[in-house]
């Protein structure tokens, strides 16, 4: 696979026009709630995997390595969430305490028309990880993503093992 085929294959799924739609999903579905850039970070990487954590089948296939990469997903979210801006399917909150976004006036009308059998699958994921989570803390989900990242130390370095690096 040249170089190009590659970045779009993988522009696939961390695009900002599909991390957004799962943002719009979840915030729809949170909606009047409003959640920090943290909160959906985590909800963008957990959305796809709720059979993680005792819910639906995973949406995606597994892979070998499923990192939470938080600190590389917050930017393709940041970049999500503006795109949706531009559209009025998400509103920036700003109060006192920080920054938040919100499901916009058109996020209703948008998760309606989407029913493809990924989209409609999509959207029943996200109502069960918003009711799912609805009570964890900033300070459990937090604890939640540290479990999710621990395991991916684990399976990466079996995967270094297995190329041959020692341990």
């Amino acid at each position: 696979m040249d170089e190009v085929a590659r970045d779009q294959f993988s522009l696939t799924f961390n695009g900002p026009l599909e991390a957004g739609v799962r943002a719009v999903a979840v915030l729809g579905f949170a909606f009047p709630r409003a959640y920090d850039i943290q909160r959906l970070t985590a909800f963008d990487y957990l959305l796809v995997r709720t059979h993680q954590l005792g819910g639906p089948d995973d949406l995606h296939p597994a892979t070998p390595i499923q990192t939470p990469a938080t600190e590389v997903r917050r930017r393709v979210v940041q970049d999500a969430l503006h795109l949706m801006m531009t559209r009025d399917l998400v509103v920036r909150v700003v109060d006192e305490y920080g920054i938040s976004y919100r499901a916009g006036e058109s996020a209703a009308m948008f998760l309606d028309s989407l029913s493809t059998p990924y989209l409609t699958a999509l959207k029943s994921r996200a109502d069960w990880l918003v009711y799912h989570l609805a009570d964890y803390t900033d300070a459990a989900l937090d604890a939640l993503m540290r479990e999710f990242f621990d395991t991916w130390v684990v399976e990466f370095q079996n995967v270094e093992r297995s190329l041959g690096a020692r341990a």
